[in-house]
C-alpha cells in the first residue's frame, strides 16, 4: 500500500525552522511499568512544540504572491508560535487570532516573534471563526491549524524521524489528539511503512472529540470541552485527519485530569522538563493502555508534545498528580464526637501517612472528617484502606474520584450553616479574563440570596465557582430561567455526596 502522505512527508520543508527533536529512552519510567518507554522530545523544539513543523511546512509553499499579502491563523497559542517563527522567517506579515483564555505564556511568546494578535473570543471556535472572514476580507492566507495536507505533511515528520532513529521494532506510537494533524501525520508514515505498529490516540475524557467521531462513524461536533489541557480543546475534529484517522488510527484512549497531571511528573522525573497538559496525554494514555492490556513487554514511543505551561497551573498539577498516581486517597468519615476518636481513627491507619484532614462539627454525636490518605501500592491499596475503615464500624465514601470535592469542597469543609432554607448548589465556569469574576456576580444579581461562594483561581484558562444559592419553590421557575439566560457553564451539585456531608446543616 502507498500512502498519498508518504511523498509529502518525505518532501516536507520543516528544518529551516524545526529541529530534528531527539527520541529518549525513560529509564525510571520503564523499569516502573516493565516495558521500554521512548519519549519524542517534541517540548524542545523552538517553540516548545511540534506545531512549528505543520506551519513552516505550510507557510514554506506560499507563493511569492501569497506571501507578499500574508498570512492569519487561528490558535490557542503553540500553532500560533509556529506560523509567528515561521512567517518571520520569511518575511511575511502574520496576524495570529487567539482566545482571550489563552495562557499567558503563550500570548507573549507570540509577541516576541513578531505576530500581530488579536484576542478574539472565549474559545477556538470563536477565533476561528473571526480568522476565517479576516482572511476573506483582507485577502490574507489562512494557516489551518491541523486540517491541511501541508499541515499534516509536516507534522508527519516526526514519524519519518522515529522509524529512523530506532532500529529496532516498536509496539505502538502514543499520540495527543486536538483537530488531528499530528496523529493524521504520524500514522499515514509509520503504516505505510509498517502497518503492524499500532497508532493510538490520546484525549482528555472531556474534549473526546476525535474518539466520539470514529465511534459515531462520522465528525461530531461536542457540545462544550474541558479546558485543563488547552492545548487540544477542539470541539469537531478536521474533515480530513478523520478521514486519515479512520484509515489508520487502531484505537483512542480517553484519560482523566488526575492521570494526565500524574504523566507530567512522571515526565519531570524522568526528564526533569515540565510539560503542558496537552504534552502529558500520551504517557497518560500509555499507562492507562498497558493497565487495561496487562502487556507487560514490548517498545512503546509516547509524543511529548509541547511544553507551554503557564508556572502557576503547577500548583494544580502538583495537587492532582498523587491521586492520578494512586499515591494519595481522599474518604469523606463519619467518626464519634469524642475524645480520642481521631487518634483511634489514626491508629486504624497504621504506618499510613495522613496528607490531609479537615474536621468540622455536625452535632453532638457524630463528627465529619475529610482525610487525605498517602499510598505505597496504589488503587488495590485504596481499595484495601477503604475496606479497613468501613470494617472498623466508620461510615466511609471514598472521594478520590469527585470532581468537586477534589476542587472546592476539600477546602471548604466547616461550612455548613443551620439555618439555611431551600439551598441549592451550582458549580459555573467562565472564561478567566481581568474583571471576569465581577461580570460573574454581576450576572447573578441579587434577586436571590447567596448562602454559599467558593472561588479559587487555579492558574487555568477558565474561573471554577461554587455557589449555594437560596430558592424558594415559588420561584425555581424563574431561576432556572436566569440560569439559562447568563450564558455560562454549569452543573447542579445539590445532590452530590461531598455537598450532603460537610456543607449541608
Amino acid at each position: 500500500m502507498t500512502s498519498e502522505y508518504l511523498e509529502r512527508i518525505l518532501k516536507a520543508r520543516v528544518y529551516d525552522v524545526a529541529i530534528e527533536s531527539p527520541l529518549e529512552h525513560a529509564a525510571r519510567l520503564s523499569r516502573r511499568l516493565g516495558v521500554r518507554v521512548l519519549f519524542k522530545r517534541e517540548d524542545l523544539q523552538p517553540v516548545f512544540s511540534f506545531k512549528l513543523r505543520g506551519a513552516s511546512n505550510r507557510i514554506a509553499r506560499l507563493t511569492d504572491e501569497e506571501a507578499a499579502r500574508g498570512v492569519i491563523c487561528a490558535s490557542a497559542g503553540n500553532h500560533a508560535q509556529g506560523v509567528a517563527l515561521s512567517a518571520g522567517r520569511r518575511g511575511i506579515p502574520a496576524t495570529i487570532v487567539m482566545p482571550r483564555m489563552t495562557p499567558q505564556i503563550k500570548v507573549q511568546a507570540v509577541r516576541d516573534l513578531g505576530g500581530q494578535i488579536e484576542l478574539v473570543g472565549d474559545d477556538f471556535d470563536g477565533a476561528y471563526a473571526y480568522a476565517s472572514r479576516i482572511a476573506q476580507e483582507r485577502g490574507l492566507t489562512f494557516i489551518h491549524p491541523f486540517d491541511d495536507p501541508d499541515v499534516i505533511a509536516g507534522q508527519g515528520t516526526i514519524a519519518m524521524e522515529i522509524l529512523r532513529q530506532h532500529d529496532g521494532p516498536i509496539d505502538a506510537i502514543f499520540v495527543p489528539i486536538g483537530g488531528g494533524g499530528l496523529i493524521a501525520g504520524i500514522a499515514s508514515y509509520v503504516k505505510t511503512l509498517y502497518p503492524e505498529i499500532r497508532i493510538v490516540g490520546v484525549e482528555p475524557e472531556d474534549a473526546a472529540s476525535m474518539h466520539d467521531s470514529l465511534l459515531a462513524g462520522e465528525r461530531v461536533t461536542l457540545e462544550r470541552v474541558g479546558v485543563f489541557a488547552d492545548g487540544v480543546a477542539v470541539k469537531r475534529v478536521g474533515a480530513e485527519t478523520f478521514r486519515l484517522a479512520q484509515q489508520y488510527v487502531d484505537e483512542v484512549i480517553l484519560v482523566s485530569t488526575d492521570e494526565t497531571c500524574a504523566a507530567i511528573q512522571d515526565i519531570f522525573e524522568d526528564t526533569r522538563s515540565v510539560v503542558e497538559p496537552s504534552g502529558g496525554l500520551a504517557v497518560a494514555g500509555l499507562k492507562k493502555w498497558l493497565d487495561r492490556t496487562g502487556q507487560r513487554t514490548g517498545t512503546y514511543v509516547t509524543i511529548n508534545c509541547g511544553a507551554n505551561l503557564n508556572f502557576d497551573r503547577l500548583r494544580h498539577i502538583a495537587e492532582r498528580a498523587d491521586l492520578g498516581q494512586h499515591r494519595e486517597a481522599l474518604f469523606a468519615v463519619e467518626i464519634p464526637e469524642a475524645a480520642g476518636s481521631f487518634r483511634r481513627f489514626c491508629a486504624l491507619l497504621g504506618s499510613r501517612s495522613v496528607t490531609e484532614f479537615n474536621y468540622r462539627f455536625a452535632d453532638t454525636q457524630h463528627a465529619r472528617i475529610f482525610v487525605g490518605i498517602g499510598l505505597s501500592s496504589g488503587l488495590e491499596e485504596q481499595k484495601r484502606v477503604h475496606r479497613l475503615i468501613a470494617d472498623a464500624g466508620f461510615p466511609v465514601v471514598d472521594m478520590s474520584d469527585n470532581e468537586m470535592a477534589k476542587l472546592h469542597v476539600r477546602y471548604m469543609v466547616g461550612g455548613a450553616a443551620p439555618a439555611v432554607d431551600h439551598e441549592k448548589l451550582y458549580r459555573f465556569e467562565f472564561p478567566e479574563r481581568p474583571g471576569a469574576l465581577l461580570r460573574f456576580l454581576t450576572a447573578i444579581g441579587d434577586r436571590w440570596n447567596i448562602s454559599l461562594f467558593h472561588y479559587r483561581n487555579h492558574g487555568s484558562d477558565y474561573g471554577r465557582v461554587l455557589v449555594g444559592i437560596q430558592v424558594p419553590p415559588a420561584t425555581n421557575e424563574d431561576f432556572m430561567a436566569h440560569l439559562d439566560d447568563l450564558g455560562f457553564d454549569f452543573f447542579e451539585e445539590t445532590n452530590n455526596p461531598a455537598y450532603q456531608m460537610f456543607l449541608r446543616a
